[in-house]
């Protein structure tokens, strides 16, 4: 069978809540160019991606989009048969296929899946359904696909995506069973993980380098102020990169900075699961917001209503994207790692070079964990659903009571 260049089947979910099949040309040829009931999957996927749009984060649709058009391809290009009477062994194979896909599958790059061009959105032939992505830290090596192989967390995530997917078909009555429960239990790429957790954080000398680094470059450079206040707010709030960012439904303003009548502040987040929370924020956190507004030529400190976006574009309208900020959180570790680097050695700096930004809400819970703050309230502001998974994630007292005694351990 002749391998075909792999199709983007879905758009973003504004792109697809108001999708006509003549702006796509492309996917609607590829779509007419198959069996009815290839097209029919298509529409349940459709109709599957728009109620997780509706209903979970603009990340969740992400990824649920990512997994199930995977799937999709797959069953279109290869199985060839309605997915609806799959049984755990086509399960079990799909999942053998992800964890070695076509080479011609496989790309090094970001592409976008659809490109708006001659009045309509052209589907973008560099577009690939498996991305290898480059180490943060050895962005020098030129990648090889064939070296692809996906993390036990992408097969996890894969498998509970088409697991929704298939109780939507059922509670819809398309489908009458889902295979993926059983193919879960059995696939063999799936290992019960009892390793020594490591928490992905900054030390706090490597946190401090991070910190007044950026400080002297925002003392240099007046733009620089928001690389600052970003990075403060996502270590000091426990924040996400969507929850500072612009989405749909949500957009952080200056407002939701408020303070109680004993005069505590708070700082309102719209968190994961389209729920709301309120973040203690500590009095030292309000030097740096009051530097951050008396930069934008706004009053020392946030008043009710102010309807003033907290994180705004330079040159345009409105809020910064997730991948917007994390640009910035980039640029503020790059210039910590090569200060460090140069005063401290490679090997002390190495986490700032393959840091990402949710290691500032790490590093931020696991120092509140280590200073003996009680769980129930460090749960709340990280928004977790129980302090069980504040425990899980950030309490390392026992692996560090369990490395301390193995050390008394001698060869002889």
């Amino acid at each position: 069978m002749k391998m075909k260049v792999p199709t983007p089947l879905f758009p973003t979910y504004r792109e697809l809540l108001e999708f006509e099949s003549g702006n796509y040309p492309q996917l609607t040829d590829y779509l007419k160019s198959k069996p009815d009931w290839m097209h029919t999957h298509w529409r349940w996927a459709k109709d599957f991606l728009l109620y997780i749009g509706r209903n979970k984060s603009s990340n969740t649709y992400i990824r649920f989009r990512n997994d199930v058009e995977k799937f999709l391809l797959w069953v279109f290009e290869f199985e060839q048969k309605p997915a609806d009477g799959f049984r755990k062994a086509d399960i079990l194979r799909y999942i053998d296929f992800c964890v070695k896909p076509p080479e011609k599958w496989i790309t090094t790059n970001l592409n976008d899946r659809f490109v708006f061009s001659n009045g309509g959105f052209q589907s973008n032939p560099h577009w690939t359904p498996f991305r290898l992505s480059t180490p943060k830290h050895d962005r020098s090596t030129v990648p090889d696909v064939k070296r692809y192989r996906p993390t036990m967390q992408t097969l996890e995530s894969a498998l509970v995506s088409l697991s929704a997917f298939y109780r939507h078909l059922m509670e819809e009555e398309l489908c009458f069973g889902n295979p993926v429960t059983l193919a879960k239990r059995d696939c063999k790429y799936l290992i019960k993980d009892s390793q020594v957790k490591s928490t992905s954080r900054l030390t706090e000398e490597q946190w401090h380098y991070l910190l007044y680094s950026t400080i002297e470059e925002a003392d240099k450079n007046p733009f620089f102020e928001r690389n600052l206040f970003v990075i403060v707010a996502m270590k000091t709030l426990f924040l996400r990169l969507s929850e500072l960012s612009e989405r749909d439904d949500w957009l952080p303003m200056m407002s939701h900075f408020w303070v109680d009548e004993d005069n505590n502040w708070w700082f309102k987040v719209y968190g994961k699961g389209k729920k709301i929370r309120d973040v203690s924020v500590p009095p030292d956190f309000l030097r740096f917001l009051t530097r951050y507004r008396e930069w934008r030529g706004l009053s020392p400190l946030p008043h009710k209503g102010e309807q003033i976006v907290l994180v705004e574009k330079i040159r345009d309208r409105g809020g910064l994207t997730g991948r917007q900020i994390s640009r910035l959180v980039q640029d503020a570790f790059d210039k910590a790692y090569e200060k460090m680097r140069k005063e401290r050695g490679p090997d002390a700096a190495k986490d700032l070079r393959e840091a990402t930004a949710h290691y500032l809400r790490h590093t931020s819970a696991s120092m509140e964990v280590e200073r003996g703050r009680p769980l129930k309230d460090l749960s709340e502001d990280l928004g977790h659903s129980s302090s069980a998974t504040t425990d899980k994630v950030y309490v390392q007292i026992e692996r560090k009571r369990r490395a301390s005694s193995g050390r008394d351990r001698s060869v002889d």
